[in-house]
């Protein structure tokens, strides 16, 4: 018998959720995955390189002209100045750049902090290095973060602090006033951070998404994931890139180079040709604003109570004047017999808060979104 070192851990609740709404023919709105096509133009240029023999192992770094392309943005964007050889790495999805990050700088009994509702990947992965997960919990209900806690809660022992902005599942992004919160905090202590901004560029209203990469003064405690899964509707081709200060990113590659060492090659060329156009990313905030728009004007009709959502493509609703259920057998019954799937709060919480919220994932196509409202509509 193998001695589990996550003991604790189960099938997570994405895969649960998807797994039942398959078996109950439901509309899945509870993983987070576009159910329409990426850009042909992208497609185009996979084929091309998969076929002009660019299958073989591109360089660990990654790709040279996607790298250079990924530094021009942030500079651009953010006024931030990373070295495309020395300071950001390709890696095989967000999720393995998030793993390799943690792997790179937490030793048993280093202590990391993270806010709930926290996406689900975070405490397993500290816990399979020795460290200790120290949980924040956002302020219900408008989920922002209390620095006196977080002041509080730092001690000699915390290694790291995990930051998801646009945050997963509550839709919350910082504010500029935020970033200058953590700066200071974060230089007067020895932990780094982990800044998970895999979406990065779905911000609404005209809210600007404040990087942290724009904290110069800390550059050197500073770890960046992005995602082009998120970015261009390709979360099945597992892409995504680490930025970081050259001292920190020679530690990261050697945790990475033994881990995936590199990434999916053709898929890394026909990427460095999509960036070349700026229109591709720079415009996505409306694409998914007008779904965001879509999909609250049909919730508006319900009894559900809609919560802010100012980035990620993930709303959140409470239903506490439909149901008396917690919000695990809630969203069950709303799979089961509604036919709509959905995430559960309580699942992103190691306590299992439950404040009756459910989280829906609108990145889908409008005549889906019709489909599922139709349907919540009969509640």
């Amino acid at each position: 018998m193998i001695k589990s070192k996550l003991p604790h851990v189960s099938t997570t609740i994405f895969s649960v959720m998807s797994q039942l709404a398959q078996e109950n023919n439901a509309i899945n709105l509870a993983q987070g995955f576009p159910d329409f096509n990426t850009d042909s133009e992208l497609i185009t240029r996979l084929n091309y390189y998969s076929t002009q023999n660019y299958n073989q192992y591109a360089p660990m770094f990654g790709v040279e002209k996607l790298r250079i392309l990924l530094s021009e943005k942030f500079t651009k964007l953010y006024q931030s100045d990373y070295d495309f050889q020395n300071e950001i790495n390709i890696t095989s999805g967000a999720s393995q750049a998030i793993f390799n990050v943690i792997s790179t700088l937490i030793h048993p009994n280093d202590e990391v902090i993270i806010f709930e509702p926290a996406y689900d990947l975070y405490q397993p992965t500290v816990e399979l290095f020795g460290g200790k997960v120290v949980p924040i919990k956002l302020k219900h209900p408008e989920y922002s973060i209390d620095f006196e806690e977080l002041k509080q809660k730092i001690s000699a022992k915390t290694k790291l602090i995990i930051i998801n902005n646009p945050n997963n599942p509550t839709g919350r992004i910082l504010s500029e006033e935020d970033l200058k919160q953590f700066e200071k905090i974060i230089s007067e202590t020895n932990a780094y951070i982990l800044a998970d901004e895999v979406y990065e560029h779905i911000t609404f209203d005209e809210k600007k998404h404040q990087s942290f990469a724009q904290l110069k003064s800390i550059k050197d405690r500073v770890f960046i994931v992005g995602s082009f899964g998120k970015l261009f509707h390709i979360t099945g081709w597992k892409i995504g890139y680490v930025l970081a200060e050259k001292e920190l990113m020679k530690e990261f590659r050697k945790c990475h180079q033994f881990n995936v060492f590199s990434t999916h090659t053709p898929s890394q060329y026909a990427l460095a040709d999509y960036m070349e156009n700026a229109e591709h990313y720079l415009h996505l905030n409306q694409f998914f604003q007008e779904k965001r728009d879509f999909f609250i004007e049909g919730l508006q009709q319900t009894k559900f109570e809609i919560l802010p959502c100012e980035g990620t493509y993930f709303l959140s609703a409470n239903y506490a004047k439909l149901s008396d259920l917690n919000d695990i057998d809630f969203a069950t019954k709303l799979t089961k017999e509604y036919k709509v799937a959905t995430i559960p709060f309580s699942a992103f919480y190691q306590d299992k808060t439950d404040h009756n919220i459910i989280r829906f994932c609108f990145a889908k196509k409008n005549e889906t979104l019709e489909q599922a409202l139709e349907k919540l509509s009969k509640l």
